[in-house]
């Protein structure tokens, strides 16, 4: 709890408007504006796996409004059926918002361009996700392509993908890490994937801090591209505001050129234990002025 409130100090000091403005003299344990803003559950994972239940309930209980999984396989979401899991973050007080999930295409598909075995998986996939109240998929990575004919074999796969998706009622992303910003035959992986994809079937779910890490600027990419980044990772090197290196000032100004519907947090990390640096990374935003009580239009 020391650690926690040394931690909470220091934000208060950093210059800028998710700290500098907010009253001081709030402690982070009072009442605060409810916002929608979503989990995702990788964060708590070694928790979650000692105790799902109490794990689930426990975000709930911190103020998170919806989660994202990282826990599908064989139909079932970290062991549950999609309705199972759709009851338990519910009676948590939380809705299940997206997953992360994927699969990759084998050379043969890469070579062939038939993806129809890969396709089978999906549908399998999709119809899960939509029983367990899904709005959005996505995809969590893939490695860097070696040549731009499979990138762009990628891309009408992406698009296959999100056309399933659309039909039911659903919308599928990609997620980025910083080796998305390498080149692939001289053209930025990031940029080509963007502008290959379809905006009415593919989205993109930016984690910004990978962006950074990737030498690169959120906001330039939002006003590069308006509207394709539905979702936002929202992370730190550990806890939200921790490192500095991140502006989250300039992002949360600029969601509305993202397209941005729902603000999603990630810790990998951790300062203290990791349901204490969740909390305070939920706190960095729910304190923060510039993050609005919600996205949706």
């Amino acid at each position: 709890m020391k650690k926690s409130l040394l931690y909470i100090a220091a934000l208060l000091l950093i210059s800028s408007a998710c700290s500098s403005k907010q009253d001081a003299s709030a402690s982070t344990e009072q009442a605060k504006e409810k916002k929608e803003i979503a989990l995702q559950l990788y964060s708590l994972r070694d928790d979650i796996q000692k105790d799902y239940a109490g794990t689930i309930k426990k975000a709930g209980e911190m103020g998170f409004t919806a989660v994202e999984a990282a826990g599908y396989g064989d139909g079932k979401f970290y062991g549950k059926t999609p309705q199972e899991f759709k009851a338990d973050i519910e009676n948590a007080g939380m809705k299940v918002l997206s997953s992360h999930t994927t699969k990759s295409l084998t050379e043969k598909e890469l070579a062939t361009k038939d993806f129809s075995e890969s396709l089978k998986w999906w549908d399998t996939c999709i119809e899960a996700h939509k029983a367990a109240g899904m709005e959005y998929i996505v995809a969590p990575w893939m490695e860097v392509p070696k040549t731009i004919k499979d990138l762009q074999t990628y891309c009408e796969f992406y698009n296959e993908i999100g056309k399933r998706c659309k039909a039911q009622g659903m919308k599928f992303g990609y997620h980025n890490h910083d080796h998305e910003f390498k080149k692939v035959e001289d053209q930025v992986m990031y940029d080509y994937m963007i502008e290959n994809t379809d905006p009415e079937l593919v989205f993109f779910e930016m984690d910004v801090y990978w962006v950074v890490r990737g030498s690169q600027s959120p906001v330039d990419y939002f006003n590069k591209y308006p509207g394709r980044f539905k979702l936002l990772h929202i992370k730190d090197n550990k806890e939200l505001g921790q490192s500095g290196m991140v502006g989250f000032d300039a992002i949360f100004k600029n969601t509305d050129a993202a397209g941005t519907e729902y603000l999603v947090v990630e810790v990998e990390k951790y300062n203290f234990t990791p349901a204490e640096s969740v909390k305070l990374s939920l706190d960095y935003l729910l304190n923060c002025p510039l993050v609005k009580t919600s996205y949706r239009k």
